[in-house]
């Protein structure tokens, strides 16, 4: 199971939570891809730094078409590929209703009397990427493998 620990050097680093969703995928492919993790920073702080849906929801989504949706001409998306990325958005939109929402705000809880809590991410962030892997492996799909060779 993945923890807040594993995931704070990425963010120790400097990557947001879009970046190192994308950076878990990579690693668990034994790949590299700087192209991907920059692109992923348009997704950060709630879409281009909006307040928007959290990076770690729409970092997801992006992960887990890596691995199941097309990306060539020759290629065809994973036959659940709809049901997969569902699967997770709809779970993590239960798992952060309990913070009022799935915007960066509602989940660091900024307009919380308390003030902000960033291990929420981070907690988030770890049990997120080990939902994702239960995901791939319900469907059948190894995580090690890059789309188009399992």
């Amino acid at each position: 199971m993945t923890s807040s620990l594993d995931i704070a050097p990425l963010v120790g680093r400097g990557y947001c939570c879009s970046q190192a969703m994308a950076l878990l995928a990579l690693e668990a492919m034994g790949r590299e891809n700087p192209e991907l993790v920059r692109a992923m920073f348009g997704l950060c702080r709630g879409l281009a730094q909006t307040g928007g849906t959290c990076g770690i929801l729409t970092g997801g989504c992006c992960v887990l078409g890596l691995y199941v949706a097309k990306g060539a001409d020759e290629e065809e998306a994973h036959p659940m590929a709809n049901p997969v990325v569902a699967e997770f958005a709809d779970w993590f939109r239960e798992k952060t209703a309990v913070y009022g929402g799935d915007t960066c705000p509602a989940i660091l809880g900024e307009h919380d009397p308390h003030g902000p809590s960033p291990a929420h991410c981070g907690t988030l962030l770890a049990e997120s990427w080990d939902h994702i892997l239960e995901i791939l492996t319900a469907y059948g799909i190894d995580p090690s493998l890059p789309r188009g060779e399992g």
